[in-house]
């Protein structure tokens, strides 16, 4: 039984169709998957990293047109399990010693070696122009979460908030104590994304592009930094800094040097199996 697959290449355009043959107990040799499973794209030249990839296969490079790809078999099935997750970072840290480096998120297949030649031939100028761009480059990423506040300094800072604890006191029930525990968190995270704003606003001078990640009413901030190296030191320094003077209102967390993956342009769309 044969079943249609669109694979993702490494600059997230999509491969022609491919077709894949489901394994089962009676399947032939020559029913084995031919899809490459691909880790990331880098300057032709680089070793070929010793760590074993997703599955224990061994990497390989292919390359083409001034670029390489670290690629290996795909496994029959594709899993995120922790042991595939590290081989898969492994091999990007392995990579990215050696220089510039353009990272495949988890699961990022292509359909056959061909194809993914001609996809580094076809878009040798932009992955070039990037890797150039991450050159001596790594990803940092910044979470801001709010912090429970001060709530006698916020009631005596806010009018409204004033009024309504004072209407509370005056005649105490069950809708006024909703009301001003609603209007005190409400406060509160409003605090939290001033903090958030000045936060990003002092980094962001440091940083060669940012790109930002998803908030919610509780992660008020969450940004990917791309760093020079020679500003790696004093962009911890910020951090720090920001975290002690803020810390009341929002809580800081930083997360680096990491593969540039929120630099990649496209980002590649996982392709399962």
């Amino acid at each position: 039984m044969t079943a249609p697959a669109t694979t993702t290449t490494p600059t997230g355009t999509t491969a022609r169709t491919a077709t894949t043959r489901t394994a089962t107990p009676e399947a032939a040799p020559e029913a084995a998957p031919k899809a490459l499973y691909v880790y990331g794209i880098a300057p032709a030249g680089v070793r070929t990293p010793v760590s074993p990839g997703v599955d224990g296969a061994p990497v390989r490079l292919l390359t083409g047109s001034g670029l390489c790809a670290a690629v290996s078999p795909a496994p029959v099935r594709l899993r995120p399990r922790r042991r595939d997750l590290l081989a898969h970072q492994a091999v990007l840290d392995e990579l990215a010693a050696q220089g510039p480096l353009l990272p495949m998120r988890f699961a990022v297949l292509s359909p056959r070696p061909e194809a993914l030649l001609d996809q580094l031939r076809a878009d040798a100028v932009p992955l070039s122009r990037q890797l150039e761009e991450v050159r001596g480059c790594a990803e940092f990423n910044v979470k801001g979460t709010v912090v429970p506040g001060h709530f006698a300094d916020l009631v005596r800072r806010d009018q409204t908030l004033r009024s309504l604890a004072l209407r509370t006191r005056r005649r105490p029930d069950y809708e006024a104590n909703v009301r001003l525990g609603e209007a005190l968190a409400q406060a509160v995270r409003r605090e939290a994304r001033r903090a958030a704003r000045e936060v990003l606003d002092r980094l962001t001078p440091l940083a060669v592009r940012t790109a930002p990640g998803r908030t919610d009413d509780e992660q008020v901030l969450s940004v990917s930094f791309l760093l020079r190296s020679t500003d790696e030191r004093r962009f911890r320094r910020e951090v720090d800094a920001l975290a002690r003077d803020r810390g009341d209102r929002l809580a800081l967390s930083l997360t680096g040097p990491l593969p540039c993956y929120s630099f990649v342009e496209p980002r590649p769309a996982r392709a399962g199996r």
